[in-house]
């Protein structure tokens, strides 16, 4: 599964406000457990770390799409193609943002949360958002149409069997005849609580429920590396 597509059509998605106040969550805890230096893993074009930066904290971001880490470099943003097993060093924090634990099929997790706690300092915090049944069921699903200037996206998305399948249609204009079609689908994957509480060296210690496009369509998870 690429990026690419994702990161071609974000900006058609209308995500903008939701993401506003997803990152607003993530500061309000990254000040309360007064930590100074943050992993974002899954970073795209850096807006978090844009936010995080003028807050004074040191960051640096891991991305999966080759094209929002051009993005975010272009901007002067610490950021490297690959994932959490690639990053040399620990932080105080490592962040994953906006689903980026959904991407992750459940027999990848373990491996995954492995990876994080290598690269946590002793009691750091790993916070990440998952989306909840009702979030995936009655927000996730569906077809939606968006268009800007040379640009027209299709997304269809459908949930079975605790996992959604977008498909993503995107048709760029090349000239006032000719358009350019590309296609590819995004798996996200429905994890229960229980399923992310029973990985070695990291302990779930907080949950909110968050509201971003429905109620209670997702829930953002503290996990505390154990001393």
């Amino acid at each position: 599964m690429s990026l690419d597509l994702y990161a071609k059509s974000e900006h058609l998605l209308g995500i903008e406000e939701a993401t506003e106040q997803l990152h607003n969550h993530y500061i309000t805890l990254l000040e309360h457990y007064k930590v100074t230096s943050v992993l974002d893993v899954g970073c795209g074009r850096g807006v978090l770390m844009h936010r995080l930066k003028k807050q004074g904290f040191t960051c640096k971001g891991i991305d999966l799409s080759k094209i929002m880490v051009t993005k975010a470099q272009a901007e002067g943003y610490d950021v490297t193609y690959g994932s959490v097993a690639d990053v040399s060093g620990r932080f105080d924090a490592i962040v994953a943002v906006f689903d980026v634990l959904n991407f992750i099929a459940p027999q990848e997790l373990e491996s995954f949360f492995s990876d994080i706690a290598d690269h946590l300092e002793a009691g750091g915090i790993f916070l990440a958002d998952i989306n909840t049944l009702h979030g995936f069921v009655n927000v996730a699903q569906g077809v939606m149409v968006a268009e800007d200037e040379g640009l027209f996206l299709s997304v269809d998305a459908v949930f079975e069997s605790n996992e959604l399948h977008t498909l993503f249609t995107l048709f760029e204009q090349k000239n006032t005849t000719c358009y350019h079609k590309e296609q590819d689908t995004i798996v996200q994957y429905f994890h229960p609580l229980n399923r992310l509480k029973k990985f070695a060296g990291l302990r779930l210690i907080e949950k909110r429920s968050l509201s971003l496009y429905d109620d209670a369509d997702k829930t953002l998870l503290v996990f505390k590396k154990e001393l």
